[in-house]
């Protein structure tokens, strides 16, 4: 909360620009660079965004989410490392072994996974967003084997799976002593109510959606409003009045309509801190033929296979400078002066955190 306060102001100190052509001053104090402030990332996010879209193979994409039941989120709160590792790993594993079954697709896939921990209303409800290429790879990877076109493996052989592979990594989890209980969940310490809470898990039909096949580059797009924020954006806090907050939210539960929220100041803050990750927590992770060590062989091999490229990978172009790449993504030159429209903005400055002899 401390870093959001601060963040672009005089507190964290910053530079003057100076034009070189009408002497016009400019401030531009520092932002806090945390993963969770609103008004940060963004051209980190658009960083990453060209680097997946790089990675793009011209085949169809599947959107997989896979969420927690209700009754799970209480521990999931008080758990949050242990929780959100667990589903990464159910996710993972579930994709994963569904696909090698040659039922289903009989290939070695890849696919990223972001996870989600928030609703609309700011709530806690974990999930996990997955962005997968249809097909994959045979194991010897000399041919890539396409997936249907309308489904990538049945939603109810992957809900049941995940939801097995879940709550065996729980049970594992309890009885390694790695859960804590907390508060109004202290009752679920106690064995017997632990199995019992366990069995009503296991007769539930858990949700996993898969959306209608798109471009890879129409997911990425949709996916890059998550990848680097938590919970809301600026723009859908419509008011402040005193101690109340109105945010916009859309509702799924009456036809996804746009709706209003007043909440006390003092419950939105409650509610945005719900989603503040555990520290060093990777929220964004990449498997099989997409991830790290593999991108340049198994998935030049696929971009081999589908685009009828060379056998040698591209080398790396030009790195953009952030004032090009903010230049490209908001038609805005960061160096140009905004008075007389023809200078160039010119480093004068430091200014040290606190100690600004201009006003914030």
């Amino acid at each position: 909360m401390r870093a959001i306060e601060i963040c672009r102001t005089s507190k964290l100190g910053g530079h003057v620009d100076e034009c070189d052509s009408c002497g016009a001053l400019r401030i531009s104090y520092n932002s806090c660079r945390n993963r969770h402030c609103p008004k940060c990332q963004c051209l980190d996010k658009e960083r990453w965004l060209e680097s997946r879209k790089i990675e793009l193979l011209p085949t169809r994409y599947f959107h997989q989410v896979f969420t927690l039941p209700a009754g799970l989120r209480p521990l999931a709160l008080r758990n949050q490392k242990t929780f959100y590792n667990m589903l990464f790993r159910s996710v993972g594993e579930t994709l994963k072994e569904s696909a090698e079954n040659k039922k289903h697709l009989g290939a070695e896939i890849g696919f990223i996974a972001i996870l989600h921990t928030w609703s609309q209303t700011l709530i806690d409800h974990p999930h996990i967003h997955c962005l997968v290429p249809g097909g994959g790879l045979t194991f010897d990877g000399s041919r890539w084997i396409g997936s249907r076109k309308k489904f990538f493996i049945p939603v109810k052989v992957l809900s049941r799976l995940f939801r097995g592979k879940f709550l065996a990594f729980l049970r594992k989890a309890y009885d390694a002593g790695e859960l804590l209980f907390p508060g109004s969940i202290s009752h679920l310490e106690e064995k017997k109510v632990f199995s019992a809470f366990l069995s009503d898990l296991y007769e539930q039909e858990w949700v996993v959606y898969c959306k209608p096949p798109l471009s890879g580059e129409r997911v990425i797009d949709y996916l890059g409003r998550y990848t680097h924020r938590v919970a809301i954006t600026n723009d859908r806090i419509v008011k402040l009045e005193g101690n109340r907050v109105t945010i916009r939210y859309r509702d799924s539960g009456d036809h996804n309509r746009l709706k209003l929220m007043n909440l006390d100041v003092f419950e939105f803050i409650r509610r945005f801190l719900l989603h503040i990750l555990p520290d060093g927590f990777m929220k964004i992770r990449h498997y099989g033929i997409l991830s790290n060590r593999n991108r340049k062989t198994k998935l030049f091999q696929a971009k081999v296979l589908l685009d009828g490229l060379s056998g040698k990978a591209p080398k790396e172009g030009h790195k953009e400078s952030w004032q090009e790449l903010l230049t490209r993504v908001t038609g805005i030159d960061p160096r140009l002066c905004s008075c007389c429209e023809k200078g160039r903005m010119v480093y004068k400055e430091t200014l040290l955190p606190s100690r600004s002899r201009y006003p914030p």
